[in-house]
C-alpha cells in the first residue's frame, strides 16, 4: 500500500516538472491532450467566461476579462507548486521516513509542512528529515524549487515582451485603419499612397508570424486584452485578413503578390491559434451582406479606390472569406473578443483623438487630412 503511495508522488513529481517544461522551456505547441495545463484552463476559463456572457457588453465587462490572463498565470504558478509540494510530501510520507522535531508521531500534515519549508529553502530547522534517505530527498527538492523559482523568474518577461510586441503594432492600426479598425477604413486611408500599403502589409506579415510562434508557444497570451476596449490582436488580424481578401481581389494599384502572402501567414495563425483551444469552425454569420459591400464600394470609390465589382469577384471574395472566418468567429464566442466590421456603420473617432476628459477639439485634423509633407491640406 504505502509503495503505491511512493508511485503516486513520485509520478505527480514527474507530471509536474513535465508540464512545467512544456510550458515554459519547450519552444512549440503540444499537441498532448491530457495535461494539468489544459485541464487548469478549462476549468477557470468556462466560469470566469460565463459570469462575463452575463454581463452587458462594456468597461465592466471588459475589465473583468482583462484580469483572467494574469491572474491565471499566478494561479498555474500556484497550482504547479502546489502540486511539487504535494508530491514530494506523499514520496517523505510513503515509507515512514523518520522526521526529528516533530510533537509526537509524525502526522501527513508534518511532512507537508516540510516538503513546503524544503521547496521554498526556508531552513527554519523545526522539522527535518532523518537518515540517509531523507536528507537526500530534502536535498533534491530544494534544487527542484530553487529550479523551478528561477523559471519562473525568467518566464514572467518573456510572457510580458510577447505582450508588448504585439499590442505596440495594434496600437499603430489605431491612426491606420480607424478605433475599431476595419479593411474600408485602411485602404481609404491610404488610398493617396497605394506604394505604403505595400510596406505596411509586409510589416504585418511578419507580426503575424511572430503572433503565431509566440502564442503558440504561450497560449496564455490569447487571453490577454488590448489596453483600448474596442481594439484587441483577434480584431486587428482580422482587418488585415480583410484587407487582403479586398486587395487579392481587385484593389487598383494596391501590392497583390505582399497581400497573398500576409493573407497567408495571417490566415495560418488563427487557423493554428483555433486548434489550440480546439474551437471548432463555426457560421460566422454574414459580416459583410451585400447592400454593405455595395456601400463599401461606393465608399473606396469616393476616395479613388477601385474595388473590383463583378460576379466574378464577388464569388472570390466570398472563397476567401470561407477561409478564415469560420475560424476567427469560432474564437470570437470562445473568447469573447469581437470582431470588427468590414465598414463603420457611421462617423467614429479614432482612439487617439480621445482622452479621459473627453474628446479633442473639433479644429484637430486627423491623419488622413494630412498631406505628403505632413502639414494639414
Amino acid at each position: 500500500m504505502r509503495t503505491g503511495f511512493t508511485i503516486v508522488g513520485a509520478a505527480l513529481i514527474v507530471v509536474v516538472l513535465w508540464e512545467a517544461f512544456e510550458s515554459i522551456v519547450l519552444p512549440r505547441r503540444v499537441s498532448r491532450r491530457f495535461r494539468i495545463t489544459r485541464f487548469f484552463y478549462r476549468a477557470t476559463w468556462k466560469p470566469w467566461s460565463a459570469v462575463a456572457r452575463r454581463m452587458r457588453a462594456g468597461k465592466p465587462r471588459e475589465a473583468l476579462l482583462s484580469y483572467f490572463g494574469p491572474l491565471s498565470l499566478l494561479l498555474l504558478l500556484i497550482v504547479w507548486a502546489a502540486g511539487l509540494i504535494l508530491g514530494f510530501a506523499i514520496v517523505f510520507w510513503a515509507p515512514g521516513l523518520m522526521v526529528s522535531g516533530s510533537e509526537g508521531p509524525a502526522s501527513f500534515g508534518s511532512y507537508l509542512y516540510m516538503s513546503g519549508s524544503s521547496f521554498f529553502t526556508l531552513g527554519f530547522g523545526d522539522i527535518t528529515p532523518v537518515g540517509k534517505a531523507g536528507r537526500f530527498l530534502a536535498v533534491i527538492e530544494s534544487g527542484v524549487g530553487l529550479g523551478f523559482l528561477a523559471l519562473v523568474i525568467g518566464y514572467l518577461p518573456v510572457i510580458y515582451q510577447g505582450f508588448s510586441r504585439r499590442e505596440s503594432r495594434i496600437s499603430l492600426l489605431d491612426a491606420r485603419a480607424g478605433s475599431p479598425p476595419t479593411a474600408c477604413e485602411l485602404l481609404r486611408r491610404h488610398s493617396a499612397r497605394m506604394d505604403k500599403l505595400d510596406t505596411l502589409l509586409s510589416e504585418w506579415e511578419y507580426w503575424a508570424a511572430d503572433l503565431m510562434e509566440s502564442h503558440l508557444s504561450y497560449p496564455t497570451l490569447c487571453y490577454y486584452r488590448s489596453q483600448h476596449n474596442n481594439q484587441s490582436w483577434l480584431g486587428a488580424v482580422t482587418t488585415i485578413l480583410d484587407t487582403c481578401a479586398l486587395v487579392i481581389v481587385g484593389v487598383e494599384g494596391a501590392p497583390l503578390r505582399q497581400a497573398e502572402l500576409t493573407f497567408a501567414i495571417a490566415r495560418h495563425a488563427i487557423v493554428d491559434l483555433s486548434q489550440i483551444f480546439n474551437t471548432a469552425p463555426c457560421p460566422p454569420g454574414d459580416r459583410l451582406p451585400p447592400g454593405e459591400l455595395a456601400r463599401l464600394r461606393r465608399t473606396l470609390a469616393a476616395e479613388r479606390v477601385k474595388l473590383a465589382d463583378d460576379s466574378v469577384a464577388d464569388r472570390r471574395l466570398h472563397e476567401l472569406r470561407m477561409m478564415y472566418e469560420p475560424y476567427v468567429a469560432a474564437l470570437s464566442r470562445f473568447l469573447l473578443m469581437n470582431l470588427p466590421p468590414w465598414i463603420l456603420a457611421g462617423e467614429a473617432l479614432d482612439n487617439w483623438q480621445t482622452s479621459a476628459w473627453g474628446k479633442i477639439s473639433q479644429g484637430i485634423k486627423g491623419p488622413t487630412d494630412l498631406g505628403e509633407d505632413g502639414t494639414h491640406t
